[in-house]
């Protein structure tokens, strides 16, 4: 979620409160046009492997985890990219 919130921001869209469900419906809505469309569901998948993770009590398996790292790595090397060559 954090780097959607970078990504945000670098766009000059902020908010001052931090609602996973805003910052997902802003990333989709503003930024999916720089983005490519797949990233729109990179956001609920990983939410939804943190939310199980963290509030469930049930363990993410390896195979999910390893598979939301990717995600995650993917999505910031498009947002990392984006900032990088709008400093140019």
């Amino acid at each position: 979620m954090q780097v959607a919130i970078a990504a945000l921001a670098h766009k000059g869209i902020r908010r001052d409160k931090i609602d996973h469900a805003q910052v997902r419906a802003d990333f989709t809505g503003e930024l999916i046009k720089i983005y490519p469309s797949k990233l729109k569901s990179y956001l609920y998948d990983m939410q939804l492997a943190g939310n199980q993770a963290d509030y469930s009590g049930e363990s993410v398996s390896r195979k999910a985890a390893s598979v939301s790292l990717s995600k995650l790595q993917e999505m910031f090397a498009y947002i990392e990219k984006e900032i990088s060559d709008d400093k140019l």
